[in-house]
């Protein structure tokens, strides 16, 4: 699994990007002691190791009563030749919104004369850190545009991203993100939408609402957190009970299972009126285990989901979902990407608001039922 970068390397490799990048050039002073103890949460004693690793490598020089600044000598890493490529990494492709992020990028970057080389993980560590080490070994492209593998759960593959950040080559992430990782992304504020939709039910008159997130995504774990603050926010009951957790080979595998599978998830939403799903996809598979087995949806069990994706608009029981704005994602993080390329400072991260798509599949209670 991938080592924790020591603190004090963390604040050598900031300085160095810096200073690669232009932000920093020879004369500037760098930040005080007391600022990079702030910002990297780190004690003075590390920050102190990490001016001194630098100093040893002729990169900043300390001045008694003056502070720290980069050395007269030290000169930019020379501009890397451009190749015109970039890199595009998702988990899917042709599958629920990936095909509509990757066409409005195309779009955006051809206008700007760039290609794209696609690269597809299937949701897997083991072809993410394969991919990676082709795009660090060949060196061929001008940036990255990256969508997050299993972003919920530790990452083996964090060393080669920073490598190839080392290289020069901007990395963006796009739709999620991995929070060890000092890089920009754009995406849904997916806790935000987690509440969105929970408020969304609980203005309908349901306060036994169940949910079914994904564990091994990141945007679950930012769901979760929104729903469960919603419901907290109107002082209704957590039912740790109602709260299902699956993975990417569970949304596939048990929830399309009518047997041992989809009566375990009956049960679990027992007593319930409502169920907030992780996305159209996990809400299109839950539809399919209510019809079989007779659970009327949104007499019986209200769903919403998010994304809004074509799933949502075409389930036998259109699905109200909150919209995950992926054109205006692709596009954002396109004229980010080129910034960066042409110089630019790492942008903050940026991310959108959901809003609610109201389609069929939830009821208005007058008072929660419950059903079963």
């Amino acid at each position: 699994m991938d080592e924790p970068v020591a603190k004090y390397k963390e604040i050598c490799l900031w300085v160095k990007r810096r200073l690669d990048s232009g932000e920093l050039r020879p004369g500037d002073k760098v930040e005080s002691e007391y600022r990079l103890c702030e910002q990297f949460k780190v004690s003075r004693q590390t920050v102190r190791h990490a001016i001194a690793v630098l100093e040893e490598e002729g990169i900043v020089k300390r001045y008694r009563g003056s502070g720290t600044y980069i050395s007269e000598g030290q000169q930019a890493a020379p501009q890397r030749e451009k190749t015109m490529q970039i890199a595009v990494m998702t988990t899917f492709v042709q599958e629920y919104i990936f095909s509509a992020i990757i066409r409005e990028l195309e779009a955006q970057f051809s206008g700007a004369e760039y290609s794209l080389q696609i690269f597809v993980t299937n949701n897997s560590v083991e072809k993410e850190r394969l991919i990676l080490k082709n795009i660090l070994n060949k060196n061929t492209v001008d940036g990255l545009i990256a969508e997050t593998t299993k972003s919920g759960l530790p990452n083996p593959n964090l060393d080669i991203y920073r490598r190839i950040m080392e290289q020069g080559v901007p990395v963006l992430f796009i739709n999620s993100y991995y929070p060890r990782l000092d890089a920009p992304h754009v995406s849904l504020d997916d806790k935000m939408a987690g509440k969105l939709v929970t408020n969304y039910l609980l203005q309908c008159g349901h306060r036994n609402i169940a949910a079914v997130f994904k564990g091994d995504d990141g945007q679950g774990h930012q769901r979760y957190a929104g729903y469960l603050e919603a419901l907290m926010e109107s002082n209704v009951k957590i039912n740790d009970r109602w709260v299902v957790w699956v993975d990417t080979d569970m949304v596939t595998d048990l929830l399309s299972d009518t047997g041992q599978g989809a009566g375990w998830l009956c049960r679990r939403l027992k007593g319930c009126t409502a169920c907030v799903c992780y996305n159209d996809e996990v809400a299109s598979k839950l539809l399919a285990v209510c019809k079989e087995n007779e659970i009327s949806v949104p007499d019986d069990l209200s769903l919403i989901s998010i994304d809004n994706s074509d799933l949502a608009s075409y389930s036998e029981v259109p699905l109200t979902s909150a919209n995950n704005p992926i054109r205006d994602m692709a596009r954002i993080v396109a004229l980010q990407m080129l910034d960066m390329i042409g110089g630019d400072k790492k942008p903050e991260s940026t991310e959108l608001e959901a809003q609610i798509v109201v389609r069929d599949s939830v009821a208005v209670l007058e008072a929660a039922e419950k059903i079963f």
